[in-house]
Formats: structure tokens, C-alpha cells, sequence
């Protein structure tokens, strides 16, 4: 049976999820193939170095942040995009509180 979720899927119905302090996380659509994220983060939270198997494009909808690809750090803002191949690992730190829209390639099974 495939997964994913309803052809439409409204922000204000959707569960909100903490994803560490000052971090909040809603899915706000998938299928097997692709994930779609809302991430918000308050001024000064982390999420810290990791990697997964996904590919991933974080855009930078408001605010802006410190994010760290590899051995890369860049400072990023509103209208901005970040591309983070499998198994790179990436870390974010909000320096204004900062909503990021993250699309990931397989989805992310341990989100729903």
C-alpha cells in the first residue's frame, strides 16, 4: 500500500510537532517520493549537526539563520535556498526567528 498524504492538505489543520527546543515542525504534504516541511525556529535554537539519506532544499521563507553544510557555513535569509545532498551532514542556528520551508527526497519516513 503507497503512502501519503490527502491531495489537499490545509496548514491550519495540521499537527504541529516540536523538533527540539525552539523548533516546531507540521508536514505539510508527502508521498513515497517527496516530503514537503514547515519549519519554524524562535531566535537562537538549534537544530544541531546531523545527516540522513534524503536529499533535501531548505528555502528560507522569513527571517534568517546560519546554516552549516559540511565544512560550509553561510549566514541566510528570506528568499534564499540551500541544497543539501544524502548523507551530507547540516545544522541551522536561528539568529532571528526564522521559517524555513524543507522538501526532502525519499519522504521522511520518521516524521509521520
Amino acid at each position: 500500500m503507497k503512502k501519503g498524504s490527502e491531495v489537499f492538505v490545509f496548514g491550519k489543520d495540521v499537527a504541529v510537532t516540536p523538533a527540539g527546543e525552539g523548533v516546531e515542525r507540521k508536514v505539510l504534504g508527502y508521498s513515497e517520493a517527496m516530503m514537503i516541511c514547515e519549519i519554524k525556529m524562535k531566535k537562537g535554537a538549534v537544530i544541531p549537526s546531523h545527516a540522513h539519506s534524503h536529499e533535501q532544499c531548505s528555502t528560507i521563507v522569513s527571517g534568517k539563520c546560519t546554516y552549516t553544510v559540511g565544512a560550509e557555513t553561510k549566514e541566510v535569509q528570506a528568499g534564499d535556498s540551500v541544497m543539501v545532498g544524502p548523507d551530507v551532514p547540516h545544522g541551522i542556528v536561528a539568529l532571528e526567528e526564522t521559517l524555513v520551508i524543507d522538501a526532502f527526497a525519499p519522504m521522511r519516513e520518521d516524521f509521520i
